[in-house]
């Protein structure tokens, strides 16, 4: 397998930026899920499940490492003005910020309308949902005919299998990977996005049929380096 793609999401749950080369350390991606957005009088942070209008936004990393965040009309947005567009009041926080990292997740999402929300707790540092893994991975077989975008996966490589590689070691250009779990998808997959991804639940309802719920996998980073589009992926 070889890496087709790469992507990072400056902002969590905002369109992410292609790369063709990007450094790697034991947080991730340099500079995926550096800055989150949170509701200023709960303190939760939000995310694609809860406030789908995100992604409908983008973020790019400027030279100096901060969030330039674009809104759907075009502009760019500081946190007022994201704050009128999301209809609530929001701040942008660096994962360097001392703040407590909640999200909430739908516990039904075949009847979310109605459906309680579950807060839980993410990882440190970087906005990822987990400590238990920093980069994901997803093949191209895998993903099939649905539009990568819905997984926000940081790496898409050609070819397909794996999933037989959690449990082992991989390098990939510089950086070497423990791979050390099959990632549970949530409703974020079913979510609208720009380009002409629609709201699906099927995509959810798939995954879990054929899958387990299962989809892509996560890795934690033992050695870092330089990710290529390009690199192959060399197992243990």
């Amino acid at each position: 397998m070889k890496v087709q793609a790469l992507w990072r999401y400056p902002v969590k749950s905002l369109q992410g930026e292609p790369l063709r080369e990007v450094g790697v350390t034991a947080s991730g991606l340099d500079g995926d899920r550096r800055y989150a957005i949170f509701d200023a009088e709960t303190g939760i942070g939000l995310t694609g499940r809860r406030a789908p209008q995100l992604l409908f936004a983008s973020a790019r990393l400027t030279s100096e490492g901060a969030a330039e965040i674009t809104l759907p009309d075009g502009s760019i947005a500081d946190d007022d003005a994201l704050s009128t567009w999301l209809g609530r009041p929001v701040v942008v926080r660096s994962a360097a910020d001392d703040v407590d990292r909640n999200y909430e997740d739908v516990v039904d999402f075949e009847r979310e309308p109605s459906s309680d929300w579950k807060v839980f707790g993410g990882a440190r540092g970087p906005f990822h949902d987990s400590d238990r893994a920093r980069v994901s991975l997803v093949s191209a077989a895998t993903v099939g005919a649905w539009d990568p975008r819905r997984f926000r996966p940081n790496v898409v490589l050609s070819g397909e299998g794996e999933d037989a590689l959690v449990g082992t070691t991989v390098r990939v250009g510089d950086a070497v990977f423990d791979i050390v779990a099959r990632i549970r998808r949530c409703v974020m997959v079913t979510r609208p996005q720009p380009g002409g991804i629609d709201r699906d639940l099927s995509v959810l309802r798939t995954i879990a049929r054929q899958r387990a719920s299962l989809l892509a996998i996560g890795a934690l980073v033992t050695h870092p380096g330089i990710l290529r589009v390009g690199d192959e992926l060399y197992g243990s």
